[in-house]
């Protein structure tokens, strides 16, 4: 009799405790599968590498963007309008990357495709590009160095490598001042230093504005290499 109430008494605290732990489990929280975020913009002129994309006419872009729950990887896609060379007016592309910390330095290393939509017939529309960024930020001051590199732009751009140094300074928790310089070498292409300065600020915690100043030093006709004052405010949630 005292071992059938022994065991009994054991079974009952073994379901009891099995049926502790299956609470325990169901009460925490599943474990995250990263997060989406989204923006969306316009500004007076589509600038990149300090050139203008639309031939400095207005656009507007929209993108999406996960990061997974460590914040090391990210993955995303978007779309904008511009006005190329071989007829297109929307480019969309699709990336990842990789965000590590190496000796106190931020690293952002990713790869990126682009499509130029509805291009003229026949002509190059599409090219990979390749980023990495190392960046380092002390008290206000930030900065950070970009190497870019394609095989093969698009048009009739062959491959081509961007350099750029940027400085930032942080007055506020809303109003930033960052300036940087650059340099692009193309095969089958133009080669240009271009620079920019401006300030972002804050409007609140998902609206932000910034105006900047582009140059380039490329001595030619037409908007794409013009000097520009560019205005812009995005919104990302």
């Amino acid at each position: 009799m005292l071992r059938t109430l022994t065991t009994a008494a054991a079974a009952a605290t073994a379901l009891l405790a099995f049926a502790g732990s299956a609470a325990a489990q169901e009460a925490a929280p599943a474990p995250t599968a990263g997060s989406w975020s989204f923006a969306f913009g316009a500004a007076t002129d589509n600038r990149s590498k300090e050139a203008s994309k639309s031939d400095g006419e207005a656009y507007v872009f929209g993108q999406a963007e996960w990061e997974s729950a460590s914040g090391l990887f990210y993955g995303g896609a978007g779309l904008e309008t511009i006005k190329s060379s071989i007829g297109s007016e929307l480019e969309m592309e699709a990336g990842v990357g990789y965000t590590p910390e190496v000796a106190g330095f931020d690293l952002d290393l990713n790869a990126t495709y682009k499509q130029q939509i509805d291009a003229n017939p026949g002509t190059d529309d599409n090219a990979w590009e390749f980023t990495a960024d190392v960046k380092r930020s002390i008290g206000p001051a930030s900065g950070r160095l970009r190497l870019q590199h394609s095989p093969d732009g698009t048009g009739s751009t062959e491959a081509w490598t961007w350099y750029e140094a940027r400085l930032g300074w942080e007055f506020t928790d809303k109003l930033e001042a960052t300036a940087s310089i650059g340099r692009r070498e193309q095969d089958n292409s133009l080669d240009y230093t271009g620079w920019n300065a401006g300030f972002t600020y804050a409007l609140t915690d998902h609206l932000e504005a910034d105006v900047r100043y582009h140059a380039t030093d490329a001595d030619v006709p037409g908007e794409q290499y013009a000097d520009a004052l560019v205005a812009g405010i995005s919104i990302a949630f």
